[in-house]
């Protein structure tokens, strides 16, 4: 598989302090690729060498297949979750002066500048000053000078920060679109709804360590546990049918009389789903009957707990 970047071994300490212990990660090319922790996992200081403002004390990262070098800022794109726009200068003016900054001319980065403002609506705020816009607002900003030079790898740290929903929706609109272009996206988010929407890949960092990556959809199938949501309508006992289940631990049962429906969760041996079905389809109509796949919160939870020593 070809992969835009490569940490093999990455360690960093600030004085006492170990940030980062032996990370390694391989995050493909055009996927969007969670980096996920607690606060003070070590993600901030990964996306700092990343970027190269700060550097490893071991270990080595790989850009596109070489050596992370100065020469490859001009191919990253990175939108830190603390922003930095300067308030007092005009929204166009500072636009531009970044945009000249990534290297793009001024003839250029204006025709660009000018298809991202039309793009997301904000055509009429070339002239005014960043201290007059809202947080949400000065996000899009942001949002524009990252993605401006149309970089090969783009660094999201809490992109949704101080959008409302419907803004929110459309910047993850747009992140899909650039990743259907080709981009390659690290995302780094505290929101699992996010994560769950947009990721193929996740990393989840603990205490400076990595305790758990893998592709999204491999990682919730080998959290699955076997617990399936069963919905019957039945004319008889409640209890009773519970009560001839009891071997599959039949928990978190609601029956509703007025339907006649009973729900319940049940853990199901490996083997025996096809027999518990026909035993069930003798008792009433089924209505639903669905696994419970672990979502990316759950797993978050689970294995930052286990690591912990809390479960």
């Amino acid at each position: 598989m070809n992969h835009i970047l490569v940490a093999e071994g990455v360690s960093k300490k600030f004085g006492s302090h170990t940030a980062l212990s032996n990370i390694s990660l391989e995050i493909p090319k055009n996927c969007i690729y969670g980096l996920l922790g607690p606060n003070g996992a070590g993600k901030t200081t990964l996306i700092r060498i990343i970027n190269q403002i700060t550097h490893p004390d071991t270990g080595g990262v790989y850009f596109d297949g070489k050596p992370l070098a100065p020469e490859h800022i001009a191919s990253i794109g990175y939108l830190p979750e603390e922003r930095g726009l300067y308030k007092s200068m005009k929204v166009g003016e500072q636009a531009l002066y970044l945009a000249q900054l990534k290297g793009l001319s001024k003839v250029e980065a204006k025709k660009r500048l000018k298809y991202w403002f039309e793009r997301l609506e904000i055509d009429g705020w070339w002239n005014k000053k960043v201290q007059e816009l809202s947080k949400g607002m000065a996000q899009k900003i942001q949002f524009i000078v990252t993605v401006l030079h149309q970089p090969k790898l783009l660094i999201f740290d809490e992109p949704f920060s101080g959008f409302d929903p419907i803004n929110a929706n459309k910047i993850k609109d747009e992140i899909l679109n650039l990743k259907a272009q080709g981009t390659s996206i690290i995302f780094s988010t505290h929101r699992m709804e996010s994560v769950e929407e947009l990721c193929e890949y996740i990393a989840l960092l603990n205490h400076s360590e990595k305790i758990l990556d893998g592709k999204l959809s491999d990682i919730k199938k080998a959290y699955k546990n076997n617990v399936f949501s069963v919905g019957i309508q039945l004319d008889g006992d409640p209890n009773g049918l519970l009560r001839t289940f009891d071997e599959f631990q039949p928990s978190n049962d609601v029956y509703n009389a007025e339907e006649k429906q009973l729900s319940f969760e049940v853990k199901l041996p490996s083997e025996g789903t096809s027999n518990f079905l026909g035993k069930l389809a003798e008792r009433g109509r089924i209505n639903h009957f669905e696994e419970n796949v672990p979502s990316a919160n759950d797993i978050f939870i689970q294995t930052v707990n286990q690591r912990n020593g809390h479960g």
